[in-house]
């Protein structure tokens, strides 16, 4: 009797390791201090920024919005778990954080 293989379980010599190359040729750093999310069922966007009120007395406070980053609620997920594994290792290696 002949079994076939289902693809996703393919003998081990036959599966081959996707490489994953990043280009940084045209990357670009910048600082935020802000973050806030918005969504709708086709994508999350994040927008961040930098606080510009420097006087706790102000009644209003000044952000200057420098990046919006627009993600499939796929990506989002996958970046919220990235997140979550990033902060649970600093928290092992320096402390809680505290918000």
């Amino acid at each position: 009797m002949d079994q076939k293989t289902p693809d996703n379980e393919k003998p081990q010599e036959q599966q081959q390791q996707l490489k994953v190359r990043w280009d940084n040729t045209n990357m670009r750093s910048s600082y935020a201090n802000v973050c806030n999310v918005a969504g709708t069922r086709e994508e999350i966007v994040l927008l961040f920024g930098m606080n510009q009120s420097f006087n706790a007395d102000q009644n209003e406070m000044m952000i200057q919005l420098n990046d919006r980053i627009v993600l499939s609620p796929f990506v989002a997920k996958r970046l919220a778990g990235l997140l979550d594994a990033v902060i649970k290792d600093y928290e092992s290696k320096y402390g809680a954080l505290a918000i």
